[in-house]
């Protein structure tokens, strides 16, 4: 493998992949709003798109590892590299503190507004006359029918405990990468992504369990609107940071990463410590308060 010199910055070829992107994103968004809307062939549109992306970060994935292996990466690039993921993950930071947000809104404000607070009686008296301003809610009207809350032990508590166990799996198959530990690597974050996929499936006996026993539903009213955004956003970062470490496992069998560079590992790292602290947030605002 040769190293590609420091005073040249690394400009790839012409790429086709943001194209082939562009085609499925708009597969996948006319597919799903169709299908939502009624039309049957909208399903198909919506798999089409899927298929389509998952095409792209192949290949996309492909050609990035691809140009590292082959060493025509230098510094510089690695630490564009490294602002870039950086911006990602301040960005993902404000998706979630959107939500976040939504929630304390609704909470702490709106509710107490529709309620008839001191500064905001006859709002009460005269617009939703008896309505209770308390939380968990489903605004005046009992939007979605009677409900159950989902509380913070059984399942979610096991979700819990699989997360912060898992960024421990990491964090110790980190540090055997940065030792040359072959066999604990792979070991410790197989181990990662395995809890990271139980998580997943475990999230998805916790929405039945929602739907069939609790009638907790997203139309029910902005508690069940807010957890379902929240806890579903979170489950789907969750996948994709399991897959994102899935590759990298694979990567880490073939040899790509050495103890200085390996950063394809650390980005994927510094994703999934974020998630992991997203969901800390979210089981204590969402699940306990």
């Amino acid at each position: 493998m040769s190293t590609h010199s420091d005073d040249r910055y690394y400009v790839p070829h012409g790429s086709h992949w943001p194209v082939v992107g562009s085609i499925g994103l708009l597969f996948l968004m006319v597919g799903v709003s169709t299908w939502l809307n009624g039309a049957a062939p909208g399903f198909y549109i919506m798999l089409l798109g899927f298929a389509i992306m998952i095409f792209m970060i192949t290949g996309w994935f492909g050609t990035v590892i691809n140009e590292s292996v082959n060493g025509l990466y230098n510094s510089q690039v690695d630490k564009s590299f490294r602002q870039g993921m950086f911006w990602f993950i301040f960005s993902e930071v404000m998706f979630f503190a959107a939500f976040f947000g939504a929630l304390f809104y609704a909470r702490n404000m709106s509710i107490p507004w529709l309620g008839g607070d001191s500064n905001n009686f006859f709002t009460n008296l005269l617009l939703w006359e008896g309505y209770e301003s308390t939380w968990p809610s489903n605004g005046p009207g009992n939007v979605g029918g009677d409900y159950d809350v989902m509380g913070p032990f059984g399942l979610p508590l096991i979700n819990t405990a699989l997360l912060l166990t898992s960024s421990v799996t990491l964090t110790i198959a980190h540090h055997a990468l940065i030792e040359g530990k072959r066999l604990q690597v792979n070991i410790f974050l197989a181990a990662t992504f395995i809890l990271g996929f139980i998580f997943v499936y475990l999230q998805g006996v916790e929405y039945m369990h929602a739907y069939n026993d609790l009638n907790l539903k997203l139309t029910s009213g902005i508690y069940g609107s807010t957890f379902f955004m929240l806890t579903g956003f979170h489950g789907m970062h969750v996948t994709i940071g399991a897959i994102m470490l899935t590759i990298i496992w694979f990567r880490v069998i073939k040899g790509h990463f050495t103890a200085d560079n390996h950063f394809g590992f650390e980005a994927v790292a510094w994703y999934w410590h974020f998630v992991d602290v997203v969901w800390i947030g979210l089981y204590v605002f969402v699940y306990w308060m």
